[in-house]
């Protein structure tokens, strides 16, 4: 099966709108300043240079690119490091720090116009080594994965461009995407429903891996069609429960690439349901009903999100 990548939820296949400028006159105003040489003369940028110090990154970002670095200050840096019980950059273990660090690191040259709505790449590696992603959001201001805000954009460099973020970007979970991004809205409501008696939450940022079908704002509100109910509280904790479980797939990160026509998947609540790549990729669930698979391989740091246009019935 050919994988989707997932360029925005417009519909949800809208295009990204990252656009790789490559070398231009701008470049040359501040040649040979690259990306590492300018945070080094940011005064607010300081954290973040002893942090790239620390993880080896200093003559990465002196490379050739063009890179986009989303720079947390100092300030940001320090609510990190407390929040996680560390005192200063130097007590982060190297290889988190490291991975860290490359989350806010995205390739090509990305002004804040033409920054849009939806999901890229980082230099980060997720479950499995796989490329991790990051949601963009352009809805007022420019936030990334739904924790970060550019107060500062476009600061040219010549090896690529510096937008200075208010917090640091961490390793996302399922859970960080399903919150940042609205098209879940109704699939985190349901997921939060205190009277459900498991920690959906907790347990889905938790190590992982996992694999979530998750399901669009659209697609619960064909179910509550198709069940002839007024809203999600008209469906009780024990089917709810159930349904939720249907979608999660404990212990693997499988992605696009991994599934094959024919493949039985046993999911989190033990129930099974089939895959079929016979008309691009779809799964028909214990009620033969059969739900497209409309995007694949949201990468989080434990595991991996495919999102489907129908909610699954075991």
């Amino acid at each position: 099966m050919k994988t989707l990548r997932l360029f925005g939820f417009a519909l949800l296949m809208v295009s990204l709108g990252f656009v790789s400028c490559g070398d231009d006159d701008d470049d040359m105003d501040n040649d040979p300043q690259t990306i590492s040489n300018l945070a080094s003369e940011t005064a607010d940028l300081s954290s973040l240079v002893a942090a790239l110090g620390a993880a080896d990154l200093v003559s990465t970002l002196e490379g050739d690119g063009p890179f986009t670095v989303f720079a947390p200050t100092n300030a940001a840096f320090d609510k990190f490091l407390s929040d996680n019980g560390f005192a200063t950059v130097a007590d982060v273990p190297a290889d988190l720090l490291k991975n860290i660090l490359l989350n806010h690191v995205v390739g090509g040259k990305n002004l804040s116009t033409g920054l849009a709505t939806g999901y890229v790449e980082s230099s980060a590696t997720g479950a499995g080594g796989n490329a991790m992603n990051m949601y963009i959001s352009t809805d007022g201001s420019v936030t990334i994965n739904g924790v970060s805000t550019v107060a500062t954009a476009d600061i040219d460099a010549s090896n690529g461009v510096i937008h200075i973020v208010d917090a640091v970007i961490g390793l996302p979970t399922v859970v960080t995407f399903a919150t940042a991004d609205p098209t879940f809205s109704t699939l985190v409501s349901a997921l939060t429903r205190e009277s459900l008696g498991v920690d959906y939450v907790g347990v889905l940022s938790g190590e992982g891996p996992f694999t979530v079908f998750a399901p669009t704002n659209d697609a619960f509100g064909a179910l509550l069609t198709e069940l002839s109910a007024g809203g999600l509280g008209d469906i009780d904790d024990a089917t709810l429960n159930a349904v939720l479980q249907y979608h999660v797939v404990n212990g693997a990160n499988v992605r696009a690439g991994d599934l094959t026509d024919g493949q039985v998947v046993a999911t989190f609540g033990a129930a099974e349901f089939t895959i079929d790549l016979s008309d691009g990729a779809s799964i028909t669930d214990a009620n033969d009903r059969n739900t497209k698979i409309v995007v694949t391989d949201v990468q989080a740091n434990n595991g991996v999100i495919h999102v489907v246009s129908q909610v699954l019935l075991p």
